[in-house]
């Protein structure tokens, strides 16, 4: 299914914000991403990022474009300085097909599934990233909440039971295959939640590939990027989506296409949840859990993705392999049920 963006009339809408005619304005898309639209706007004094909905079956939270561009400027508020600046929203859908805002574009590199020829990076340079991606990770969970606005961006009481259900009612609506050992995993969640949660401000999509890293010393972050699904709950389930994605180098290799946390230097999972914890504290009694909930999450992000693609509202070639993902993370999760380990 093919479907065309009004850019001229994205162009001319954009003339007064950007002070300039709509024939000085380009805008081209950005590929990388799995779900909402990127696109680099360019005028003749500034660089920007706009972000869309994608085509076709909308996930209500992850595509609010109007909730992104609040918790970017609740952010700033905050004094986090790796936030992306807001710089406009518009709710119009006439003007770009949905609603969308815009962003401060961030100079730099980002990790995709693999490592660019332009750019080396050692092992050490891996250990120092992983050091560095947590240290972000835990600056984000220790941040005030209340005069930022943080807060309001969320409902922490329940958090962890609400996403148990959320995400399975999720799989079911999107569901395509049958996958017992996906079904076995949010049976499994839901009996075993732990009783108790700490608050902080969570991503919930924190990974290398969403950090832009400074390309004159490689592990420093300069923003994080993609907080659409960003709220207020239990930052163990956001350090749980993080052990998710970082694949090892003994993982199945359909695993390993969202990250580069498999290479050398990089920490272990294990080493992940060590760091985490002498850094905060906090206690790690139920990794398992956090970790199984973190995979069965991506496996629905991956199914949701992949139905759109089914029903024709995309057509990147990517997308049709990400069953593939659905199935392993839903295997791998079993796995560390049944052995009790990550």
């Amino acid at each position: 299914m093919k479907t065309e963006l009004p850019f001229e009339s994205l162009k001319s809408y954009l003339e007064s914000p950007l002070s300039c005619k709509a024939d000085q304005i380009t805008v081209s898309q950005i590929s990388g991403g799995y779900s909402n639209l990127t696109f680099l706007v360019q005028a003749p004094d500034r660089r920007l990022i706009l972000r869309r909905p994608p085509f076709g079956e909308k996930i209500a939270k992850a595509h609010d474009m109007g909730r992104e561009f609040r918790i970017l400027e609740s952010l700033q508020k905050s004094g986090y300085s790796k936030s992306p600046k807001p710089f406009l929203y518009c709710e119009t859908e006439s003007v770009f097909g949905a609603p969308f805002f815009l962003m401060e574009c961030v100079d730099g590199f980002i990790l995709r599934n693999k490592v660019s020829e332009r750019m080396e990076i050692s092992s050490n340079d891996f250990l120092q990233l992983s050091r560095n991606t947590l240290d972000c990770l835990i600056e984000l969970h220790g941040l005030e909440l209340q005069d930022s606005g943080l807060i309001q961006l969320g409902k922490p009481e329940g958090y962890t039971q609400r996403q148990v259900e959320g995400w399975s009612e999720r799989y079911f609506k999107a569901k395509t295959h049958e996958l017992p050992e996906l079904e076995q995993t949010a049976g499994w969640l839901k009996d075993h939640i732990p009783s108790s949660e700490s608050i902080a401000f969570i991503h919930n999509d924190f990974k290398y590939d969403n950090l832009v890293l400074d390309p004159e010393s490689k592990t420093a972050i300069k923003a994080v990027l993609d907080w659409e699904m960003a709220t207020v709950g239990n930052p163990l389930m956001d350090l749980g989506t993080t052990l998710a994605y970082w694949a090892q180098a003994d993982d199945p290799q359909t695993l390993k296409m969202f990250n580069l946390s498999h290479l050398p230097g990089n920490f272990t999972r294990k080493q992940v949840i060590d760091y985490y914890s002498e850094k905060t504290g906090k206690p790690m009694d139920h990794m398992i859990f956090y970790y199984a909930f973190g995979l069965f999450k991506v496996a629905v992000i991956a199914q949701q993705i992949f139905k759109r693609f089914s029903l024709g509202f995309a057509n990147d070639p990517r997308f049709a392999a990400l069953i593939q993902v659905v199935e392993a993370a839903g295997k791998m999760a079993q796995h560390s049920i049944s052995i009790q380990k990550i």
